[in-house]
């Protein structure tokens, strides 16, 4: 087993696709997106998957990519989207896949 990190991020629907590219060309190997709601700065979101929702898109990977893809997110949609990104440790087992 071996410690690592879960890089959560929380966004508008509509970034889908640029963040799953995003994602990898800053080193994660594979990546989870569920839909998400909730209440934050910016209001009330449901889950509808449409132009108005919100994803949750959590990777687990080690803590370089991790710095990597939060410096990337902070400095390219932080200004202009509804995002926040958070991370933790982690012990996964199989490590070889992420």
């Amino acid at each position: 087993m071996e410690q690592l990190k879960i890089l959560t991020i929380v966004t508008e629907s509509v970034l889908e696709n640029q963040i799953a590219e995003d994602i990898e060309k800053h080193g994660a190997h594979g990546y989870t997106i569920t839909d998400a709601r909730g209440k934050g700065h910016r209001g009330l979101r449901d889950a509808g998957w449409d132009y108005n929702s919100n994803i949750r898109v959590e990777i687990v990977c080690n803590l370089k990519t991790c710095n990597a893809i939060s410096k990337f997110l902070l400095d390219t949609y932080y200004n202009d989207y509804a995002m926040i990104t958070f991370s933790y440790d982690v012990t996964v087992q199989r490590s070889n896949k992420f």
